[in-house]
């Protein structure tokens, strides 16, 4: 298996880039969150892979981050979803948006990913709620300075976007609010609903 692979930009397409290391060119399907983040050709990049293998084909799908791809492999493990479709609903929001969308059981947000219905949504979260957790996996090179969230703070996050989805609020929205919010490693469910709801 591929976990990484890293080198020169050399080509971009369609959903797909061209990394050239060590003389070999490494074709790789992207989500557009990448195709965004791309530096100019001939610049370094790194993405974080997985190999799907077919009896007609051999492909490689990569990301930025480890967390994309976390959430990448459990949405290819939902029946019905193939990593095109994966790759789909990770080009429309990013895993902490899914993450919250799934937790707030907005099947609404996940529907508006390309190729998936509202039936298809509700696999997502229906297959996913019981495995994901709030917290994103750990970057190899975290920020300086930038104290790691406790567990509380995760579960005092989900149990905030739960209650503005409640409210009215998309999980999406709610996701967006609360990810801006969670700075300090002890805030309450009241805390972070407040301060969500000033940005909202």
């Amino acid at each position: 298996m591929i976990y990484f692979v890293k080198g020169v930009l050399d080509a971009v397409g369609e959903n797909q880039v061209v990394i050239e290391n060590h003389g070999i060119g490494y074709r790789i399907m992207v989500p557009l969150s990448v195709m965004s983040a791309l530096p100019q050709t001939g610049g370094e990049i790194k993405l974080y892979t997985y190999m799907n293998v077919r009896e007609d084909a051999i492909q490689l799908y990569g990301f930025l981050a480890k967390d994309e791809l976390q959430m990448f492999k459990l949405l290819i493990n939902v029946s019905g979803i193939g990593p095109k479709g994966a790759l789909g609903i990770l080009s429309v929001m990013d895993a902490d948006m899914l993450r919250f969308a799934i937790m707030a059981d907005d099947a609404k947000t996940i529907a508006k990913a390309p190729g998936i219905g509202a039936k298809t949504a509700g696999k997502v979260i229906l297959e996913l709620k019981d495995r994901i957790d709030f917290d994103p996996v750990a970057e190899d090179e975290p920020d300086q300075g930038v104290a790691p969230a406790s567990p509380n703070t995760g579960v005092a996050a989900n149990e905030a976007v739960q209650a503005l989805a409640a409210l009215g609020y998309t999980g999406a929205e709610a996701a967006k609010a609360v990810k801006k919010v969670c700075t300090e490693p002890d805030m309450t469910v009241e805390d972070i609903l407040k301060a969500s709801l000033r940005i909202l």
